[in-house]
Order: C-alpha cells, then structure tokens, then sequence
C-alpha cells in the first residue's frame, strides 16, 4: 500500500476531521449488519493517521499526546467501534519508539509509513487475572524463537498487516514479537460477539509453533523500569474513545429532538426543542461532555509536558491526571448515550434506528480497565503522595 506522508498534528487533525465524518455516515448500518470495516481501514491506512506518531527524523509527522488524542476523540465521536481498532496499533508503535533498536525502528517505522497496520495479541481469557500471561517465546539453537499461546480480545488482529504478540520468555520477563498476519502457524478467529463495539473483530488469535527471528522481538518488561508513559498514552486513547462517544450520542440526541420528537402536551410549545425541561437536560449532558473533554485536554498536555521532562513525578503527575480523565470519560459516555433515549422519546428505541449502538459501544468499552481502581490510585496520590505504579495499565 500507499500511503500519504502527513506532516504536523495541524494536517492530521485536518484529515480525521474528514474521514469521521466520512465514516459517520455508515456507522449504524455497519453496527446492525456487522460490516466489518475493511474499506474504512485501508482509507485510515492510506491517509497517513496510522503514521503519524513516527519520530520526524524517520519521515513522520511525530506528533504529540494532545492531537492524537484529538484524533481518536474524533473517530470516536463518528463511530465507537471504529475508533477502538487502531488504539492498540498505536500502543505498540509506542513500545518500538522506546525499546527497538536503531535497525528495528528503521524498518518499521518504513512499514507504517507505507500504510502497515498493528493490530495485538495481548490478553488472555481463562488466566487468573490480566496480567497473568501464558503465552511463552521458547528461544532456539539458531537464536530464533517458537511461540505458542492462545489470546482473547485481539482488537485489530484480523485486519492487522503486523501482529504483535505478548509474551513471557524463558526468563519469565514480558516480551513482545512482532508477527507478521499470515506467518505459519498463526490463526486469527472472528468470534467476538460483544453487545457493542461490534465490528471491532476482537476475537481469539492462536499461536501453533509460530517461528519469529530474533530482531522481531522487543524486551517490553525494560518498559517498566524506570519513569514511563507506556500506560498513560495507552489509556489516553481509551479516554478518547470514550469522550468522542459522549459527544456523539449528545450531537445525534440533539438532532433527533430537533427533526422527530414530539413535544410532551403539557409543555405547551410548538416543538420538543423548545421543551424547557428537555433544554434543562440537554445543558445537564452538554456540561458532562464539555467536562470530559477538558480533562481529557489537560490529561494530553500533561503527558506531552511529560515526555519533555520525564522523571518519576512528571510521570506520576501525567499518569493522574489521564486516570482522572478517564473515569470522566466513561461515566460521560454511559450516562450521556443511555440518556440519548430519555430525551428523544419512544421512537429513538426502534431497533431500526440502532441508536442503541452509542450505549452499546459506551458500556462496552468502559469494561476495559476498572474506573474504581483510578480513583483509588488518584486517592492515594492526594493523600499521602503515592506514586501510581508502573503496569502499563494507569
């Protein structure tokens, strides 16, 4: 593939503008039908967004937290499931920019700005809990690695150009290989059968003796070692997502209330719009959403200041700030979608309309990471100064 070269977060922040709107106009019916979205991928891939995190002195645009997080905040707002497949593919661009070598940026940065697509293989059903992964990279007598393991919710597996895989090596420490789609031995199954973010294709990937040369692996558990955005970019997105949700369903209410409802006859007004306790709760959600997104601002900019400066406090100071962001964000996103239907009225529950797909996608994806765990780590953080930890997931 070929793909555009974008060149300032000014530029990519110009084309998700249009290609959400673009993919908003088919969101529903792929949603109903299940359409997974291979057309709305390659125009994502050839626009250049999937490149545009790649550093300026390997020919990207290098852009900061702040438009990327604008970027999905836009994607989401357009559809809920679309946005969530590239966020892993950014998470491991990630892992190369810190831990790849000089020969292994190289070449993959080169594969991104071509239009390449990461999708993961990270999580596992079954395990004790999330971070108990079983998956093993076996090294060989010729320096190379075998790898076998089963893994669940593998976001953008299917559509994936490059599989990156997480592994525990010999040594028990977190590695991460990156496979390519149609290697030997890997299989991606499309069983996900979510409520929401249906066409995510979040399925199982299995790995049956899958051979992976040494300079295909990156030593993820160094991620953790010292000061890291890691988990701080990564949940950022989800943030995103979850905004650009809220904002959405608070844009398609309000065009409903304006073009379908019907005023309750006790109002006495001519249209539902003109319903004041229908504005009431429109102000109500609109503060939400406009809360949401504001924390999600100082979350980006807390992480770019970050980055430029990175130590344990501006790491931890960057880390709280998206946990805060992010638990807004969720709760924006049920209560604003589910309260699409509170102001709409009767008919904006017809499965026809598939409005329902903006609370689908929201509860859906708010599962990801517990919200109580975030404001237990900000708690701390007020309190006694506790640094959150470093796991990638905060």
């Amino acid at each position: 593939m070929t793909a555009h070269v974008i060149a300032d977060a000014t530029e990519a922040i110009a084309v998700a503008t249009a290609l959400a709107d673009e993919f908003r106009a088919g969101a529903a019916e792929r949603d109903a039908e299940r359409r997974l979205p291979r057309a709305e991928l390659d125009r994502l891939s050839a626009s250049g967004l999937l490149a545009v995190t790649v550093p300026a002195e390997h020919g990207g645009a290098g852009i900061g937290a702040q438009a990327l997080a604008e970027i999905f905040r836009l994607l989401g707002s357009a559809d809920g499931s679309l946005a969530q497949i590239p966020q892993s593919h950014f998470v491991y661009v990630n892992v190369i920019r810190r831990q790849g070598t000089a020969e292994q940026r190289k070449f993959f940065f080169a594969e991104l700005l071509a239009g390449g697509r990461f999708g993961n293989a990270q999580s596992e059903a079954g395990t004790q809990h999330v971070q108990d992964i079983r998956t093993r990279l076996e090294r060989l007598s010729d320096g190379s690695y075998l790898l076998n393991g089963v893994k669940h919710y593998s976001t953008g597996a299917l559509f994936a150009d490059w599989i990156p895989v997480l592994a525990r090596a010999e040594d028990d420490t977190l590695r991460v290989a990156y496979v390519p789609r149609h290697a030997p031995g890997l299989t991606v199954v499309d069983d996900w059968d979510g409520m929401g973010q249906r066409t995510t294709a979040s399925g199982t990937v299995r790995l049956d003796g899958v051979r992976v040369p040494a300079d295909r692996v990156l030593p993820h558990h160094l991620t953790f070692q010292g000061p890291q955005l890691h988990g701080a970019v990564a949940q950022l997105l989800h943030a995103a997502i979850d905004v650009g949700i809220a904002g959405g369903a608070l844009a398609e209410a309000a065009e409903f209330v304006r073009t379908r409802s019907r005023p309750w006859f006790e109002s006495g007004v001519a249209t539902a719009a003109e319903d004041p306790l229908l504005i009431q709760r429109f102000g109500e959600l609109a503060l939400r959403v406009r809360a949401a997104e504001a924390l999600l601002r100082e979350a980006a900019r807390q992480v770019d200041a970050a980055g430029a400066g990175l130590t344990a406090e501006t790491a931890a100071e960057a880390s709280i700030a998206v946990a805060a962001a992010k638990v807004t964000a969720a709760d924006a996103a049920v209560e604003v979608a589910g309260a699409l239907f509170e102001v709409s009225g009767t008919r904006s529950a017809l499965n026809s309309l598939n409005l329902h797909r903006h609370w689908r996608d929201a509860r859906t994806h708010t599962l990801h990471d517990p919200a109580r765990w975030k404001i237990q780590h900000i708690g701390r953080y007020v309190l006694s100064g506790t640094l959150p930890p470093r796991h990638g997931l905060l």
